[in-house]
């Protein structure tokens, strides 16, 4: 079975076909600036060259259009008809209560992802837009969704609800979701996996580290807490959101500047955190380049931002009683060298020690960066989002025959 992955952006649209007997990714590709006319299409063929277009893509059923007409093309493609894609996975952000587990995608679920607007509003409409367009290009396609929310439903009440009343939960569903949770979820097994051990035995901190950040508490194989709450606004400082903040500074702060709901909300989402400490930029890679150039701003926002981290994994060891192992994933915790090593020469209360040469190696493979001393397994695993979206699509379309 062949899988189409989407995953749909406002003006943006993300691309992966996977041929299910062996997992492998046949191409690849990203449609940005839709909306525009100049939207650029970039398509990657496992194997071969990549091609770029600009053209005019006004809405997404014409970038869905252009996709199917790249892959089938007689240059660039990699299947002969779009007949090949037996399936389309999507990964949609928020699925509130309704959603526990990946879904095939029918009027009810289509109803209550459009119901879950509020919760998401600048992700679930666009997974919506993503989804109409293929049934538009792709009658009779089955199509499944998959959501980041799902491997969180198992986090117990304590976790999950807020100290204030619980009107608001019964109401409108003000809780903790969590987000990432398909990339917590992989991560978390390919870890018990690589160490030969079972997943229900572990106590695994997952740290997804990116732009967008956030840890999980891995126990038993469940998600029993997670940093992100409501939206993906609470937990670290990130690249440009503020992570955590007392929640009166945002009523104090409107009052002081005139800000409106959406200006603040702007504010805390797009112009806080590392871009906010720094003042020169949200990328890891430009801070540490500041900092050991001595910049002090740099240095000032990558000590915030290892120190929350780290705070994070301790009061997670916490929750669980104790920690097994610790994962690093995504942008930053693949690739950062100084993130990974300022936080774990801080975790020695942990047992927690790193081995200096295997942390500075760079591969595309989960490895072990710990001592063999360590009390805690340290592990660096690329994540694989859209695997697993191709994964439950094959699952829950193989079950439909």
């Amino acid at each position: 079975m062949k899988v189409l992955v989407i995953n749909s952006g406002s003006s943006s649209l993300k691309y992966q076909l996977y041929d299910m007997r062996d997992e492998s990714v046949l191409a690849k590709g990203l449609v940005e600036r839709i909306g525009m006319d100049s939207s650029i299409l970039n398509h990657k063929p496992t194997g071969g060259q990549e091609v770029t277009e600009v053209k005019e893509i006004l809405e997404h059923n014409t970038a869905i259009r252009k996709v199917l007409s790249m892959l089938t093309d007689p240059e660039h493609g990699v299947i002969k008809s779009i007949d090949e894609i037996q399936a389309v996975g999507h990964r949609v952000v928020h699925g509130g209560e309704s959603f526990k587990a990946s879904a095939l995608v029918d009027d009810p679920a289509k109803t209550e992802i459009r119901r879950l607007f509020d919760l998401a509003p600048l992700h679930n409409p666009a997974a919506m837009m993503g989804i109409t367009a293929t049934e538009n290009n792709m009658p009779g396609v089955p199509q499944v969704v998959v959501f980041d929310t799902a491997f969180h439903q198992a986090m117990p009440e304590k976790a999950y609800l807020y100290g204030i009343p619980k009107v608001l939960y019964n109401k409108y569903k003000v809780r903790r979701y969590g987000f990432h949770g398909t990339s917590h979820e992989y991560v978390s097994h390919i870890a018990a996996e690589f160490l030969g051990q079972a997943i229900e035995d572990l106590k695994i901190i997952t740290c997804h580290i990116g732009n967008g950040g956030s840890l999980t508490a891995v126990q038993g194989g469940h998600s029993i807490d997670t940093s992100m709450g409501m939206t993906p606004l609470e937990g670290l400082m990130m690249g440009t959101r503020s992570g955590d903040l007392d929640p009166a500074i945002v009523p104090f702060v409107m009052n002081k500047e005139e800000l409106t709901v959406n200006e603040v909300n702007s504010m805390l989402n797009k112009h806080s955190g590392l871009l906010a400490i720094s003042g020169i930029s949200s990328d890891m890679r430009e801070i540490t380049d500041g900092m050991a150039n001595g910049d002090a701003n740099c240095t000032l926002a990558f000590e915030m931002y290892e120190y929350r981290l780290r705070k994070y994994i301790g009061s997670y060891a916490a929750a669980m009683n104790g920690v097994d192992v610790i994962v690093f994933t995504a942008g930053v915790g693949e690739n950062s060298v100084v993130v990974r090593e300022k936080v774990c020469e801080n975790l020695t209360y942990l047992g927690v020690e790193i081995d200096d040469a295997l942390n500075a190696i760079r591969s595309g493979e989960p490895r072990l960066i710990s001592t063999s001393q360590s009390k805690v397994k340290v592990l660096v695993i690329p994540t694989n989002e859209e695997l697993v979206i191709a994964r439950d699509t094959y699952r829950i379309v193989s079950e439909l025959k």
